[in-house]
């Protein structure tokens, strides 16, 4: 398959180094560029957790078709092809310390190889989210979407490798579809997303309120806009902070609206989502504001989610009809049994992995006979062309014996298309391959009934 893969990644490099080795921006596109002097494609993924090359080494020139099927150094054609593999993988690992500056003897360590189906295997698993640091996470899959469609601008891609690619994603989807490994919420942000899903389902004509405008509300903010909600209104303190995050959440079927922080009494009561998380060390959203806000809003259910430590809400409103109050910890108690819902499921998902990869291999080798097919095939017609040019020559000479002329090209022929099947028989018996001499000795016998 020629693929190889060489990386690192959080299991196997600190922070501090992958972020030496992080190829982002314009690294990517000269990166690329600079692979193809030395590869047949290939595409960069580098995230947070890790930096991947995937790509597909030359075809060395020993372990091309030979002109003859049978030809007899099979076995130094793939030890060179192998040798050959391995110096490409070098020659990886260099430009890389290369192009990052960095002594190769103080990243090697670090770095993994894959090859072939492991390195099929591999990217399989990264995709599917196996290999993550919070298992079974579906961010990676479009990161690495992304990674292809650079690879494709900058031209990268080769068919070849573009055909894997499609194999490994349309294999990951099965992997998320046939496995619970990605159905349960394993982060604050996706655990409370899956909350308002269980409460709400007319999420168009819901209002999600947003107090404070920090990273972690960012996140679940994002999320839970992300699944519909119709409006949404952010109080926060400082007003620019606030309007970054607007920007961020405005959609044309999407109100966004940013409130100050004094305004939250009176807000209120207009939602039907609240997440605070403001690292206020008072109580911002007290009993009597909550009763308040359920009188004006005639005590339709609100779901309040509190992220904040200390907490921003207080505790005893959870004891209030209509009103669903999780905190911080109700999370965690949550997300802890995803993880091991999660854990449980990728068992199953490293079982389909393993199906899916041999199923992908034998897809690529088929695909691969088919053009080794193609190429026996025009090396034959060429032959046979000559030996058809060279007849009608000789039917054009005067005295010319048309019946001894066919006979020749009829005998002629019969070599011609002969000699590789007698060759490879020959070569079986000397070697006492008696698996390989039926097969040949039957394919033939079944290609003359036909």
């Amino acid at each position: 398959m020629r693929l190889v893969v060489i990386g690192v990644n959080h299991k196997t490099a600190p922070v501090a180094l992958r972020e030496r080795l992080a190829l982002v921006g314009d690294d990517v596109n000269v990166a690329l560029e600079q692979l193809e002097a030395f590869t047949d494609g290939s595409v960069i993924v580098s995230t947070c957790n890790r930096t991947e090359i995937y790509a597909l080494v030359p075809q060395p020139v020993e372990s091309k078709p030979a002109q003859s099927a049978t030809n007899a150094n099979t076995t130094t054609s793939i030890t060179l092809s192998a040798a050959a593999i391995s110096a490409h993988i070098i020659k990886i690992k260099t430009w890389l310390a290369e192009f990052k500056q960095l002594p190769l003897a103080e990243i090697e360590p670090h770095l993994y190889v894959h090859r072939d189906t492991h390195a099929l295997t591999h990217w399989l698993r990264v995709a599917a989210g196996l290999d993550s640091m919070i298992l079974g996470e579906p961010q990676i899959l479009g990161q690495i979407k992304r990674a292809v469609h650079l690879a494709q601008d900058q031209k990268a891609l080769s068919n070849q490798l573009g055909w894997i690619v499609d194999q490994v994603f349309a294999a990951a989807k099965r992997v998320r579809n046939e496995t619970k490994v990605g159905a349960q919420a394993v982060s604050l942000s996706f655990a409370a997303a899956k909350l308002v899903t269980q409460i709400f389902d007319d999420l168009p004509s819901r209002t999600l309120l947003v107090v404070a405008a920090g990273e972690m509300n960012r996140l679940v903010a994002t999320h839970i806009a992300g699944l519909g909600v119709g409006r949404v209104i952010i109080c926060n303190r400082n007003p620019e902070r606030a309007e970054a995050l607007a920007a961020e959440l405005r959609h044309p079927n999407r109100r966004v609206e940013v409130r100050a922080l004094a305004e939250l009494p009176q807000v209120l009561g207009e939602a039907d989502i609240v997440s605070s998380c403001s690292g206020s060390m008072d109580v911002l959203i007290d009993k009597t504001m909550t009763l308040q806000a359920l009188k004006r809003r005639r005590y339709q259910p609100m779901l309040m989610i509190d992220l904040a430590v200390p907490r921003d809400i207080d505790s005893t409103i959870s004891r209030i009809d209509d009103v669903y109050l999780y905190s911080v910890d109700d999370l965690q108690h949550v997300i802890a049994g995803n993880i091991e819902q999660r854990r449980q499921a990728a068992v199953d998902a490293e079982l389909l992995v393993s199906q899916l990869v041999v199923e992908m291999d034998r897809r690529f080798q088929v695909r691969q006979v088919g053009k080794d097919i193609q190429q026996y095939r025009a090396r034959t017609h060429d032959q046979v062309d000559k030996l058809l040019q060279a007849s009608i020559a000789k039917l054009q000479q005067d005295n010319a014996d048309p019946e001894d002329i066919l006979t020749e090209l009829s005998r002629r022929l019969t070599q011609t298309l002969t000699h590789a099947p007698s060759k490879l028989m020959r070569k079986a018996a000397r070697q006492g391959d008696s698996e390989l001499l039926d097969f040949v000795v039957s394919g033939l016998q079944d290609a003359h009934r036909r």
